[in-house]
């Protein structure tokens, strides 16, 4: 039990149409992480929470946040809690809607004091600010996002998939699956509001549904996956004025596989390799990253060894990826090899119902 140097928070669903009876989850699970060798260690029981599908936590490591993604009156919930760094534990400090539905992804701003919210099924951004105590301000701001694309079963309205903080701090990204853009917000950290950009947003080509993002570590050029297409989109990102300029677009999937439907995205450390995740042919996609960050080269493909590789994660000190599959409810973990960006299985398991979003604090 102590033979482990980070904490690492799993967000799950526990309810909705994601759900069968084959197991259930009880909200945001808490395990040990030992970095060395990549191996999970079970703590105790869940938070107990409603579809906390998506956690972050602060930059200072005392509070933990969550969505709630659930439709109700009110709206989502986005959730405050504190970190108890002698056993990992959590306190509930407070809830608030995020005045909109279906709360999907969320991401403190570099200063912890904020947090921005992408909510899926109403179409919105939010931002909160986070006062002393890490509690939520209620008085949250909504931006509701506008448009349609073409695909008549997933595009008919705006759909907000992620809210990503630059690297510089001054813009918040928010790729758009509904509407085929990344909407381009800058931040106003003197009165916590987000201020539309000029450009807005950008686009990737129709139909292609962007879902997350990810930034080179040197913050000029992004990469967004899309959902629908299953490819990634790479653009050069002026970092001063907010503007996002198509590189290429290139597929995830190897020839001939007909199921799209691409999750998450995560770039190493030395931006050396990028990797995005294939539900339905349940694989990580693997480039080699090269000029600079504009040009990515196909590696191959990795099983993940479960079903619906929803999100997956890079260990804090860049050895392992951890792969949440979340109908088979698991995470498989591999190894990383620096030379060519390859991942072998370390037979390393460990069983959460539903696991959706792993984030790692150091004990």
């Amino acid at each position: 039990m102590s033979d482990f140097d980070y904490y690492a928070y799993i967000g799950t669903y526990t309810s909705g149409g994601v759900i069968t009876p084959k197991f259930q989850s009880k909200g945001i699970y808490i395990l040990g992480y030992n970095s060395s060798n990549g191996v999970f260690s079970q703590l105790g029981t869940a938070f107990e929470k409603d579809n906390p599908s998506f956690v972050s936590i602060s930059p200072d490591g005392r509070n933990l946040y969550s969505v709630g993604e659930i439709d109700d009156k009110r709206g989502g919930a986005l959730s405050a809690y504190s970190i108890n760094k002698d056993d990992g534990s959590l306190s509930i400090i407070n809830t608030i809607s995020s005045g909109s539905n279906g709360p999907c992804h969320l991401t403190t701003d570099k200063d912890g004091k904020l947090l921005l919210a992408a909510n899926y099924a109403g179409g919105a951004s939010t931002i909160a600010s986070i006062n002393e105590d890490g509690s939520l301000d209620e008085d949250v701001q909504v931006i509701q996002h506008e448009g349609s694309s073409i695909n008549p079963d997933r595009q008919m309205e705006p759909h907000a998939h992620s809210i990503n903080v630059t690297p510089n701090n001054k813009f918040a990204l928010v790729p758009d699956l509904g509407t085929d853009k990344i909407m381009i917000y800058k931040i106003n950290h003197k009165n916590g509001k987000l201020e539309i950009n000029d450009p807005s947003f950008a686009k990737v080509e129709p139909g292609m549904g962007p879902r997350h993002l990810e930034f080179h570590p040197n913050g000029k050029v992004v990469y967004v996956i899309n959902e629908i297409g299953a490819t990634i989109t790479s653009f050069d990102f002026d970092e001063e004025v907010g503007v996002l300029d198509s590189i290429e677009t290139i597929s995830t999937l190897p020839d001939g596989i007909s199921h799209k439907s691409c999750a998450d995205i995560h770039i190493t450390s030395d931006g050396n390799f990028l990797y995005g995740s294939n539900r339905g042919h349940d694989s990580l996609a693997i480039f080699k990253v090269l000029d600079n960050g504009r040009k990515l080269e196909k590696v191959g493909h990795e099983s993940t060894l479960g079903k619906t590789p929803r999100n997956f994660s890079i260990d804090p000190l860049g050895n392992f990826i951890h792969a949440a599959n979340q109908d088979s409810g698991d995470i498989f973990t591999f190894a990383i090899n620096k030379n060519n960006g390859t991942l072998e299985y370390t037979g390393g398991k460990i069983d959460v119902p539903y696991p959706v979003c792993i984030k790692f604090l150091k004990r």
